[in-house]
């Protein structure tokens, strides 16, 4: 993640010196010599800029200092960017003053090109200006469509698939494996050569991993690199699914590893919770299961709730061993040391200490029955059958007795079909359980379903809490709390609906790593905001009237926007066209990004002189005719 922060950083800290190099530019244009447009240049911007930097530090600190697998895993990313952020403003007010001024050509000393790139920003200019006098005539359409698109990212939020993290290929399909419950390990390993077998028979399979117990394995298969093989992981998840189908002996599901760490196996992990005991729960856990199979989101539907490990009870006759001379803890005894309840000795080998476990030989142990044959001492030295002293009682029991926030529990498990999320399974089983489970039942999650519902809208929250910052700073900065009120309304709920547009139309999924895209957004496309509206308090500082002092902000300031804009787009874009394993992450903050810009920009150079000239104070002292655009350095 920090060089996903480094990458990120490319497009962002060469926004401050875009826009001081496009000033010192400007003034040269005009006339004035290097260092007087150098001077000029750091004056006039060195408010904005100190805004524009304390607002995209300020967005992203919040994020540091979260807590869970969020904020472990972000935080170096988090700050990382802003320590880049900060270092990029300060370079903007020192270096890239004095830099740009000898770079840039003085007037009439251009190379055809930039004529030519000058030219194109200049009728871009007038047409922008021509544009922007017709729409602020009439402020209430403009209004309209901007409150009704920001109203949008309401629907577009609700409507998008959600996740925790994009599922990715990393060249593994792992294999949960579930033996019979009185298996023993030998049984385990001896069926465990199908599934591998099963396994190798993917394209691409390479080696197998694989952790066996008793009634118990779990695996995984590693696949040729990615550029190696046509199918991905997730398409060939279904052949995977089919082929351990066949297996004997075993149940075998395939899944994916989690694309975050520690957020457990399966893609879907559903809790019901009750008093009620294991028989009482199994109806309701088998319906469940049924009825997720029938809504075609889930490859395979499992449980942990099954009564079927079987149990032997000895029902002894008191009164027979009490006439033998022998009370219950006697022939407990006697039994234990055949079924090894305990150990007799110790003995060392090679510096170790084992214990000596007495047991009956093993081909003894399958049958039940045999166990009445065993014979056992009474206190006058004959040996008597257990079958004379007692009857066996043959039942199953549940494999596990399942506790949940200290109530009784099952758990329902299950993995997605290729392109379904984990919300649309989460959701299909909320909506089940409401339908089948008795009210006295109560659900929760647990693996990566768990943190999703807990910690998939943290850095929504996290947005929130940057937004009030980034309010607070530009108050401060302004001495004003409606300038910061323009800024924010002008520019973050129009960019937050563009990029929301493109996660309803299924380009990608409402992640941790859009959420940070969302964050990062309203950073960017706020620096935009508050270079037009610093500008435009610089002109009404001049004596222009609110609309003419608006009017030439954002002419003024249209090509360091577009400039900035351009460069985070540019900058950006390799994150939504990078393939490859990992890639489907990179895409989901890329397609945000850009998404978010390009459109965010547009809206915010219409819609920003509009809100301006709604709520910013009058502040001029009598009207002047705007001669110059530019505020005067002094």
């Amino acid at each position: 993640l920090t060089v996903l922060a480094i990458v990120l950083s490319v497009g962002l800290v060469v926004d401050d010196a875009i826009v001081m190099v496009e000033n010192v530019a400007r003034h040269m244009r005009e006339g004035a010599s290097r260092t007087q447009a150098a001077l000029a240049s750091s004056r006039q911007l060195v408010s904005p800029i100190i805004a524009m930097t304390l607002t995209l530090a300020t967005v992203y600190a919040p994020i540091g200092f979260l807590s869970g697998l969020t904020g472990v895993l972000f935080k170096e990313f988090a700050f990382t960017l802003a320590v880049a952020v900060l270092f990029s403003g300060m370079v903007a007010l020192t270096l890239s003053p004095i830099m740009s001024a000898w770079v840039a050509p003085e007037k009439g000393r251009e190379s055809p090109m930039t004529r030519r790139v000058n030219h194109l920003f200049d009728a871009t200019r007038q047409l922008y200006r021509r544009l922007l006098d017709g729409l602020l005539a009439n402020n209430g359409p403009v209004l309209f469509t901007a409150v009704f698109f920001a109203l949008l990212a309401a629907p577009f939020f609700m409507l998008s698939q959600k996740e925790l993290a994009p599922t990715e290929d990393q060249g593994e399909i792992n294999v949960a494996i579930t033996a019979p419950p009185e298996a023993s390990l030998e049984y385990t390993e001896r069926y465990m050569t199908d599934v591998v077998d099963a396994m190798e028979s993917l394209p691409g399979s390479g080696l197998m991993w694989q952790m066996v117990m008793n009634n118990f394995a779990f695996g995984g298969m590693k696949f040729d690199d990615f550029d190696e093989r046509e199918l991905s992981t997730q398409e060939m998840l279904p052949t995977a699914f089919g082929a351990l189908s066949q297996v004997t002996g075993l149940t075998a599901f395939p899944i994916l590893p989690s694309a975050l760490p520690s957020a457990g196996r399966f893609d879907m992990e559903f809790v019901v919770l009750s008093s009620d005991s294991a028989a009482e729960m199994l109806p309701y856990a088998d319906r469940l299961m049924d009825r997720a199979r029938e809504t075609g989101i889930f490859l395979f539907v499992d449980t942990d709730l099954r009564i079927d490990l079987p149990q032997g009870r000895f029902l002894v006759d008191r009164e027979r061993v009490a006439d033998l001379g022998m009370d219950l803890a006697e022939v407990s005894r006697q039994l234990g040391a055949f079924l090894s309840a305990n150990y007799v000795n110790r003995f060392d080998l090679d510096g170790t200490a084992y214990r000596v476990i007495p047991m009956i030989e093993r081909t003894g142990r399958p049958d039940p029955d045999a166990l009445l044959d065993i014979k056992l001492r009474t206190p006058s030295g004959d040996q008597v059958p257990l079958a004379a002293l007692a009857r066996l009682d043959e039942t199953v029991a549940p494999r596990v007795l399942a506790k949940f926030q200290q109530k009784n529990a099952f758990r329902i498990r299950g993995g997605l079909i290729p392109g379904r999320t984990k919300e649309e399974g989460l959701q299909a089983m909320e909506a089940l359980a409401t339908e089948l489970l008795p009210p006295h039942y109560a659900i929760d999650y647990a693996g990566e379903s768990r943190q999703l519902r807990q910690e998939g809208s943290t850095l929504l929250g996290v947005l929130g809490i940057s937004l009030a910052f980034v309010f607070m700073a530009l108050a401060v900065q302004f001495n004003s709390f409606r300038d910061p009120l323009v800024v924010l309304l002008g520019s973050a709920p129009l960019a937050l609906s563009s990029a929301l547009l493109f996660t309803y139309l299924d380009l990608t999924t409402i992640n941790t790593y859009t959420q940070i895209g969302f964050i990062t957004l309203v950073g960017l496309i706020s620096k935009n905001a508050i270079l037009i509206v610093e500008f435009a308090r610089q002109l009404q500082a001049q004596g222009l009237a609110k609309l003419e002092a608006i009017k030439g902000a954002a002419e003024t300031r249209l090509r360091p926007v577009l400039m900035t804009a351009g460069a985070t787009v540019m900058g950006h874009m390799p994150l939504v066209f990078v393939t490859g394993p990992g890639a489907e992450a990179r895409n989901s903050i890329g397609i945000v990004l850009v998404a978010g810009m390009l459109l965010g920009t547009l809206f915010t150079l219409f819609v920003l002189p509009s809100i301006y000239c709604l709520l910013a104070a009058e502040r001029h002292k009598g009207t002047q005719p705007m001669e110059s655009a530019a505020p005067v350095a002094t």
